[in-house]
């Protein structure tokens, strides 16, 4: 099945405290989106990039390339009012009969065994999405109240999510809900099984400065 990948590159830099935004912020040398668009070339050489980008952005992404000498063949889509209609503005432009991965612009540092991974298995299940195991204790909030909760019942969830795009574009005709929060949550509300494969701890996505001081120390590192 061909491979394609849709990358949801809408932020805006608000929790940066940036006036670029976080996808056009430099990470060792280049920026952040370059480096994501980049692994995914590197891991799967035939890979169609669908790259989903607020309008106001496009003639900074062409200036960016040209300085970059970044020549990729890259399919711009426009965003949407939330991440859930840019990701359905993306899927409109991805075949019916393939595999296609969603990936958050500000994850740069997914290693290319976590994107194999999920690949391989949304072709042979329908779907993918990485996980890894939390390392800290939680609690419950409800109210003024709290209790503690069994950490092994819950894991943090990655991108890229992949899936068969036949099946991910028929949820995705669903109506807008705020507990939309990934696409994995789309697609079960459609009543499909989510399929966990192991992600790699490394995988942030870059929100705040702190998160882009950690990510350059993992990616000299």
């Amino acid at each position: 099945m061909q491979k394609y990948v849709v990358i949801v590159a809408g932020g805006s830099g608000t929790r940066m405290n940036s006036s670029v935004p976080k996808q056009f912020i430099e990470l060792c040398g280049k920026p952040i989106l370059m480096h994501t668009i980049q692994k995914f070339i590197d891991t799967i050489s035939d890979i169609h990039v669908v790259l989903v980008l607020s309008s106001k952005y496009k003639t900074d992404w062409e200036s960016i390339c040209k300085k970059y000498n970044f020549n990729h063949n890259i399919h711009l889509v426009e965003g949407g009012e939330t991440r859930f209609h840019s990701v359905k503005n993306g899927l409109a432009h991805v075949p019916d009969d393939c595999v296609v991965g969603i990936h958050d612009a500000a994850r740069p540092l997914v290693s290319a065994e976590t994107i194999s991974k999920t690949f391989e298995i949304a072709e042979k299940f329908g779907n993918a999405s990485p996980a890894v195991p939390l390392n800290d204790s939680m609690r419950y909030l409800k109210g003024k109240e709290n209790c503690a909760v069994d950490r092994t019942h819950y894991s943090i969830i990655q991108t890229p999510q992949c899936f068969h795009s036949d099946l991910i574009k028929k949820a995705f005709l669903k109506a807008y809900k705020p507990e939309f929060t990934d696409d994995a949550t789309v697609l079960e509300s459609f009543g499909e099984k989510i399929n966990l494969v192991e992600g790699n701890r490394e995988n942030i996505k870059i929100t705040t400065p702190q998160d882009l001081l950690i990510a350059e120390t993992l990616m000299k590192s």
